[in-house]
């Protein structure tokens, strides 16, 4: 039997269908199958149940079966708009304006009901297009980073589609150059255009009307360089990206292009090419595999991770911490312990002091890559890092694997070793007794806030992008 105020109200119209269609009262109808009309109005309302014996009478008192009461179709277009409303103003979003629904009633034209309908859906829509809540971008990125965990971090479909599209380009070989770029872009029917006027809240711009792709004339800071975000731009293109209907949908595409644009600066066979005789050398290293390409040391780093446990068979992990020892990013399918909270959300976690990824901040030589031999409640664990520098403060990069493979890479020969027992509080959290014993209640820090957390993204179509400063954009560059 229906249960739901949906399912109720849709019978209720169903039934109050076939008793006007006979032409029928309510009392008329109520008299047949032994009810007052006034309970059969509630029951036409939406408002009470009715039970099995009573369906059985209104269908035979209407020569239909039951069934056809039981139907989930609304009976005729004005139920369906009837019905649609009162699903509308039933949902959360309409509740939390503390609006007063709006009641149906006969004389309330079919235009009427649309037009109120029409007003839902733009409500709708514009809480679709809203910004993110930390705790909504936090449980999408854990999604994301245990879907690609589970496929060793590894996309064959958009390795192939770059392989095919740098071939193409009649790209062989080494770095790849800007000139090869332009012509993947031209290829797909864009042209690369380097502005000053980007909207603060877009890396790139695509006119699609226009087949231009619009950049900055300079990267950006943090390694973002022009090659690769030309690359991104193209990759939603050729992936067939659509609006991103939520924001896991938009994370879901970033690491796609993102991945893509990877694919075409180290593109696969000569990469797994390169890191199979290096480990044959028992030479693996990541800044001899960034200098091969061309690209930063974060990129190089990254790239392993998709590469290393495919084609060579080595679980890794990596790590970008920032100074203050916050993770901006991790990745990681070797058991590595990285501290979590209680939804599972890594990034914004403070990494443990005893980690290379933070004591490597210490070092006098920046230069270079550290190497470190970590002892942790998982097992023991080598590491490399690289430390880094950007208008937001310094950066470390960190990729490292099981104590048992740390054979194949250049720096194990280390003797530094450190013993972390995090997430034990008493590893590098907590104070030594004395010291705490010496400052408490004898100080009081006046903590940082970190703005980005209360800082919403703009609010438009696409996650953090401003739709009326790249409208305004466009419409500026299409009329030059």
């Amino acid at each position: 039997m229906p249960s739901t105020s949906l399912e109720l109200s849709t019978l209720g119209h169903r039934i109050r269908h076939q008793r006007v269609s006979h032409g029928y009262t309510l009392d008329e109808l109520g008299e047949i199958v032994g009810v007052a009309g006034s309970q059969l109005s509630l029951i036409e309302n939406g408002k009470r149940e009715p039970k099995l014996s009573l369906l059985q009478a209104i269908a035979a008192a209407t020569g239909i079966d039951v069934a056809e009461l039981l139907s989930a179709e609304p009976p005729n277009r004005r139920a369906a708009l009837e019905i649609s409303l009162a699903r509308a103003q039933s949902s959360s979003v309409f509740r939390q304006l503390g609006v007063a629904p709006v009641k149906v009633t006969k004389g309330m034209s079919d235009e009427t009901i649309e037009s109120i309908l029409g007003l839902h859906r733009e409500l709708e829509r514009r809480e679709r297009e809203t910004i993110a809540t930390p705790e909504e971008a936090r449980r999408a990125n854990t999604e994301l980073r245990l879907r690609m965990r589970e496929r060793d971090n590894y996309l064959p479909d958009i390795e192939r589609l770059a392989e095919k599209q740098l071939k193409a380009a009649g790209h062989v070989s080494g770095a790849l150059t800007h000139r090869s770029v332009s012509i993947m872009a031209q290829q797909l029917g864009f042209e690369l255009l380097y502005v000053n006027d980007l909207p603060h809240s877009a890396r790139s711009v695509t006119d699609l009307e226009n087949g231009r792709i619009y950049l900055p004339p300079a990267s950006i800071p943090g390694g973002h360089g022009l090659r690769s975000m030309a690359l991104q731009a193209m990759a939603h293109r050729l992936l067939g990206h659509e609006r991103p209907s939520d924001y896991g949908d938009f994370l879901q595409q970033r690491l796609e292009i993102n991945y893509y644009a990877a694919c075409c600066l180290m593109p696969e066979t000569a990469s797994v090419a390169f890191l199979q005789q290096a480990k044959r050398d028992r030479n693996l290293a990541v800044e001899d595999f960034r200098d091969a390409f061309g690209v930063t040391h974060e990129a190089a780093a990254m790239r392993l991770t998709n590469l290393l446990t495919q084609h060579v068979g080595i679980p890794l992990h990596f790590l970008r911490v920032d100074g203050s020892g916050a993770i901006n990013r991790v990745y990681e399918n070797d058991d590595l312990p990285v501290p979590m909270d209680v939804t599972g959300s890594v990034e914004g976690q403070i990494v443990c002091r005893r980690f290379l990824a933070r004591s490597a901040f210490e070092e006098q030589n920046r230069t270079t890559e550290h190497y470190q031999y970590t002892d942790t409640p998982a097992g023991t664990f080598w590491c490399s890092t690289q430390t880094g520098m950007t208008g937001a403060g310094e950066f470390s990069i960190t990729v490292g694997v099981p104590f048992d493979d740390a054979k194949w890479f250049r720096g194990r020969e280390t003797s530094k070793r450190a013993v972390s027992s995090c997430p034990d509080e008493a590893c590098c959290r907590r104070p030594p007794t004395d010291i705490a014993d010496r400052w408490d209640g004898k100080a009081w820090p006046s903590a940082r806030v970190h703005m980005h957390m209360f800082s919403p993204l703009p609010r438009g179509s696409f996650p953090g992008v401003d739709d009326n400063e790249v409208y305004t954009f466009l419409e500026r560059h299409a009329e030059g």
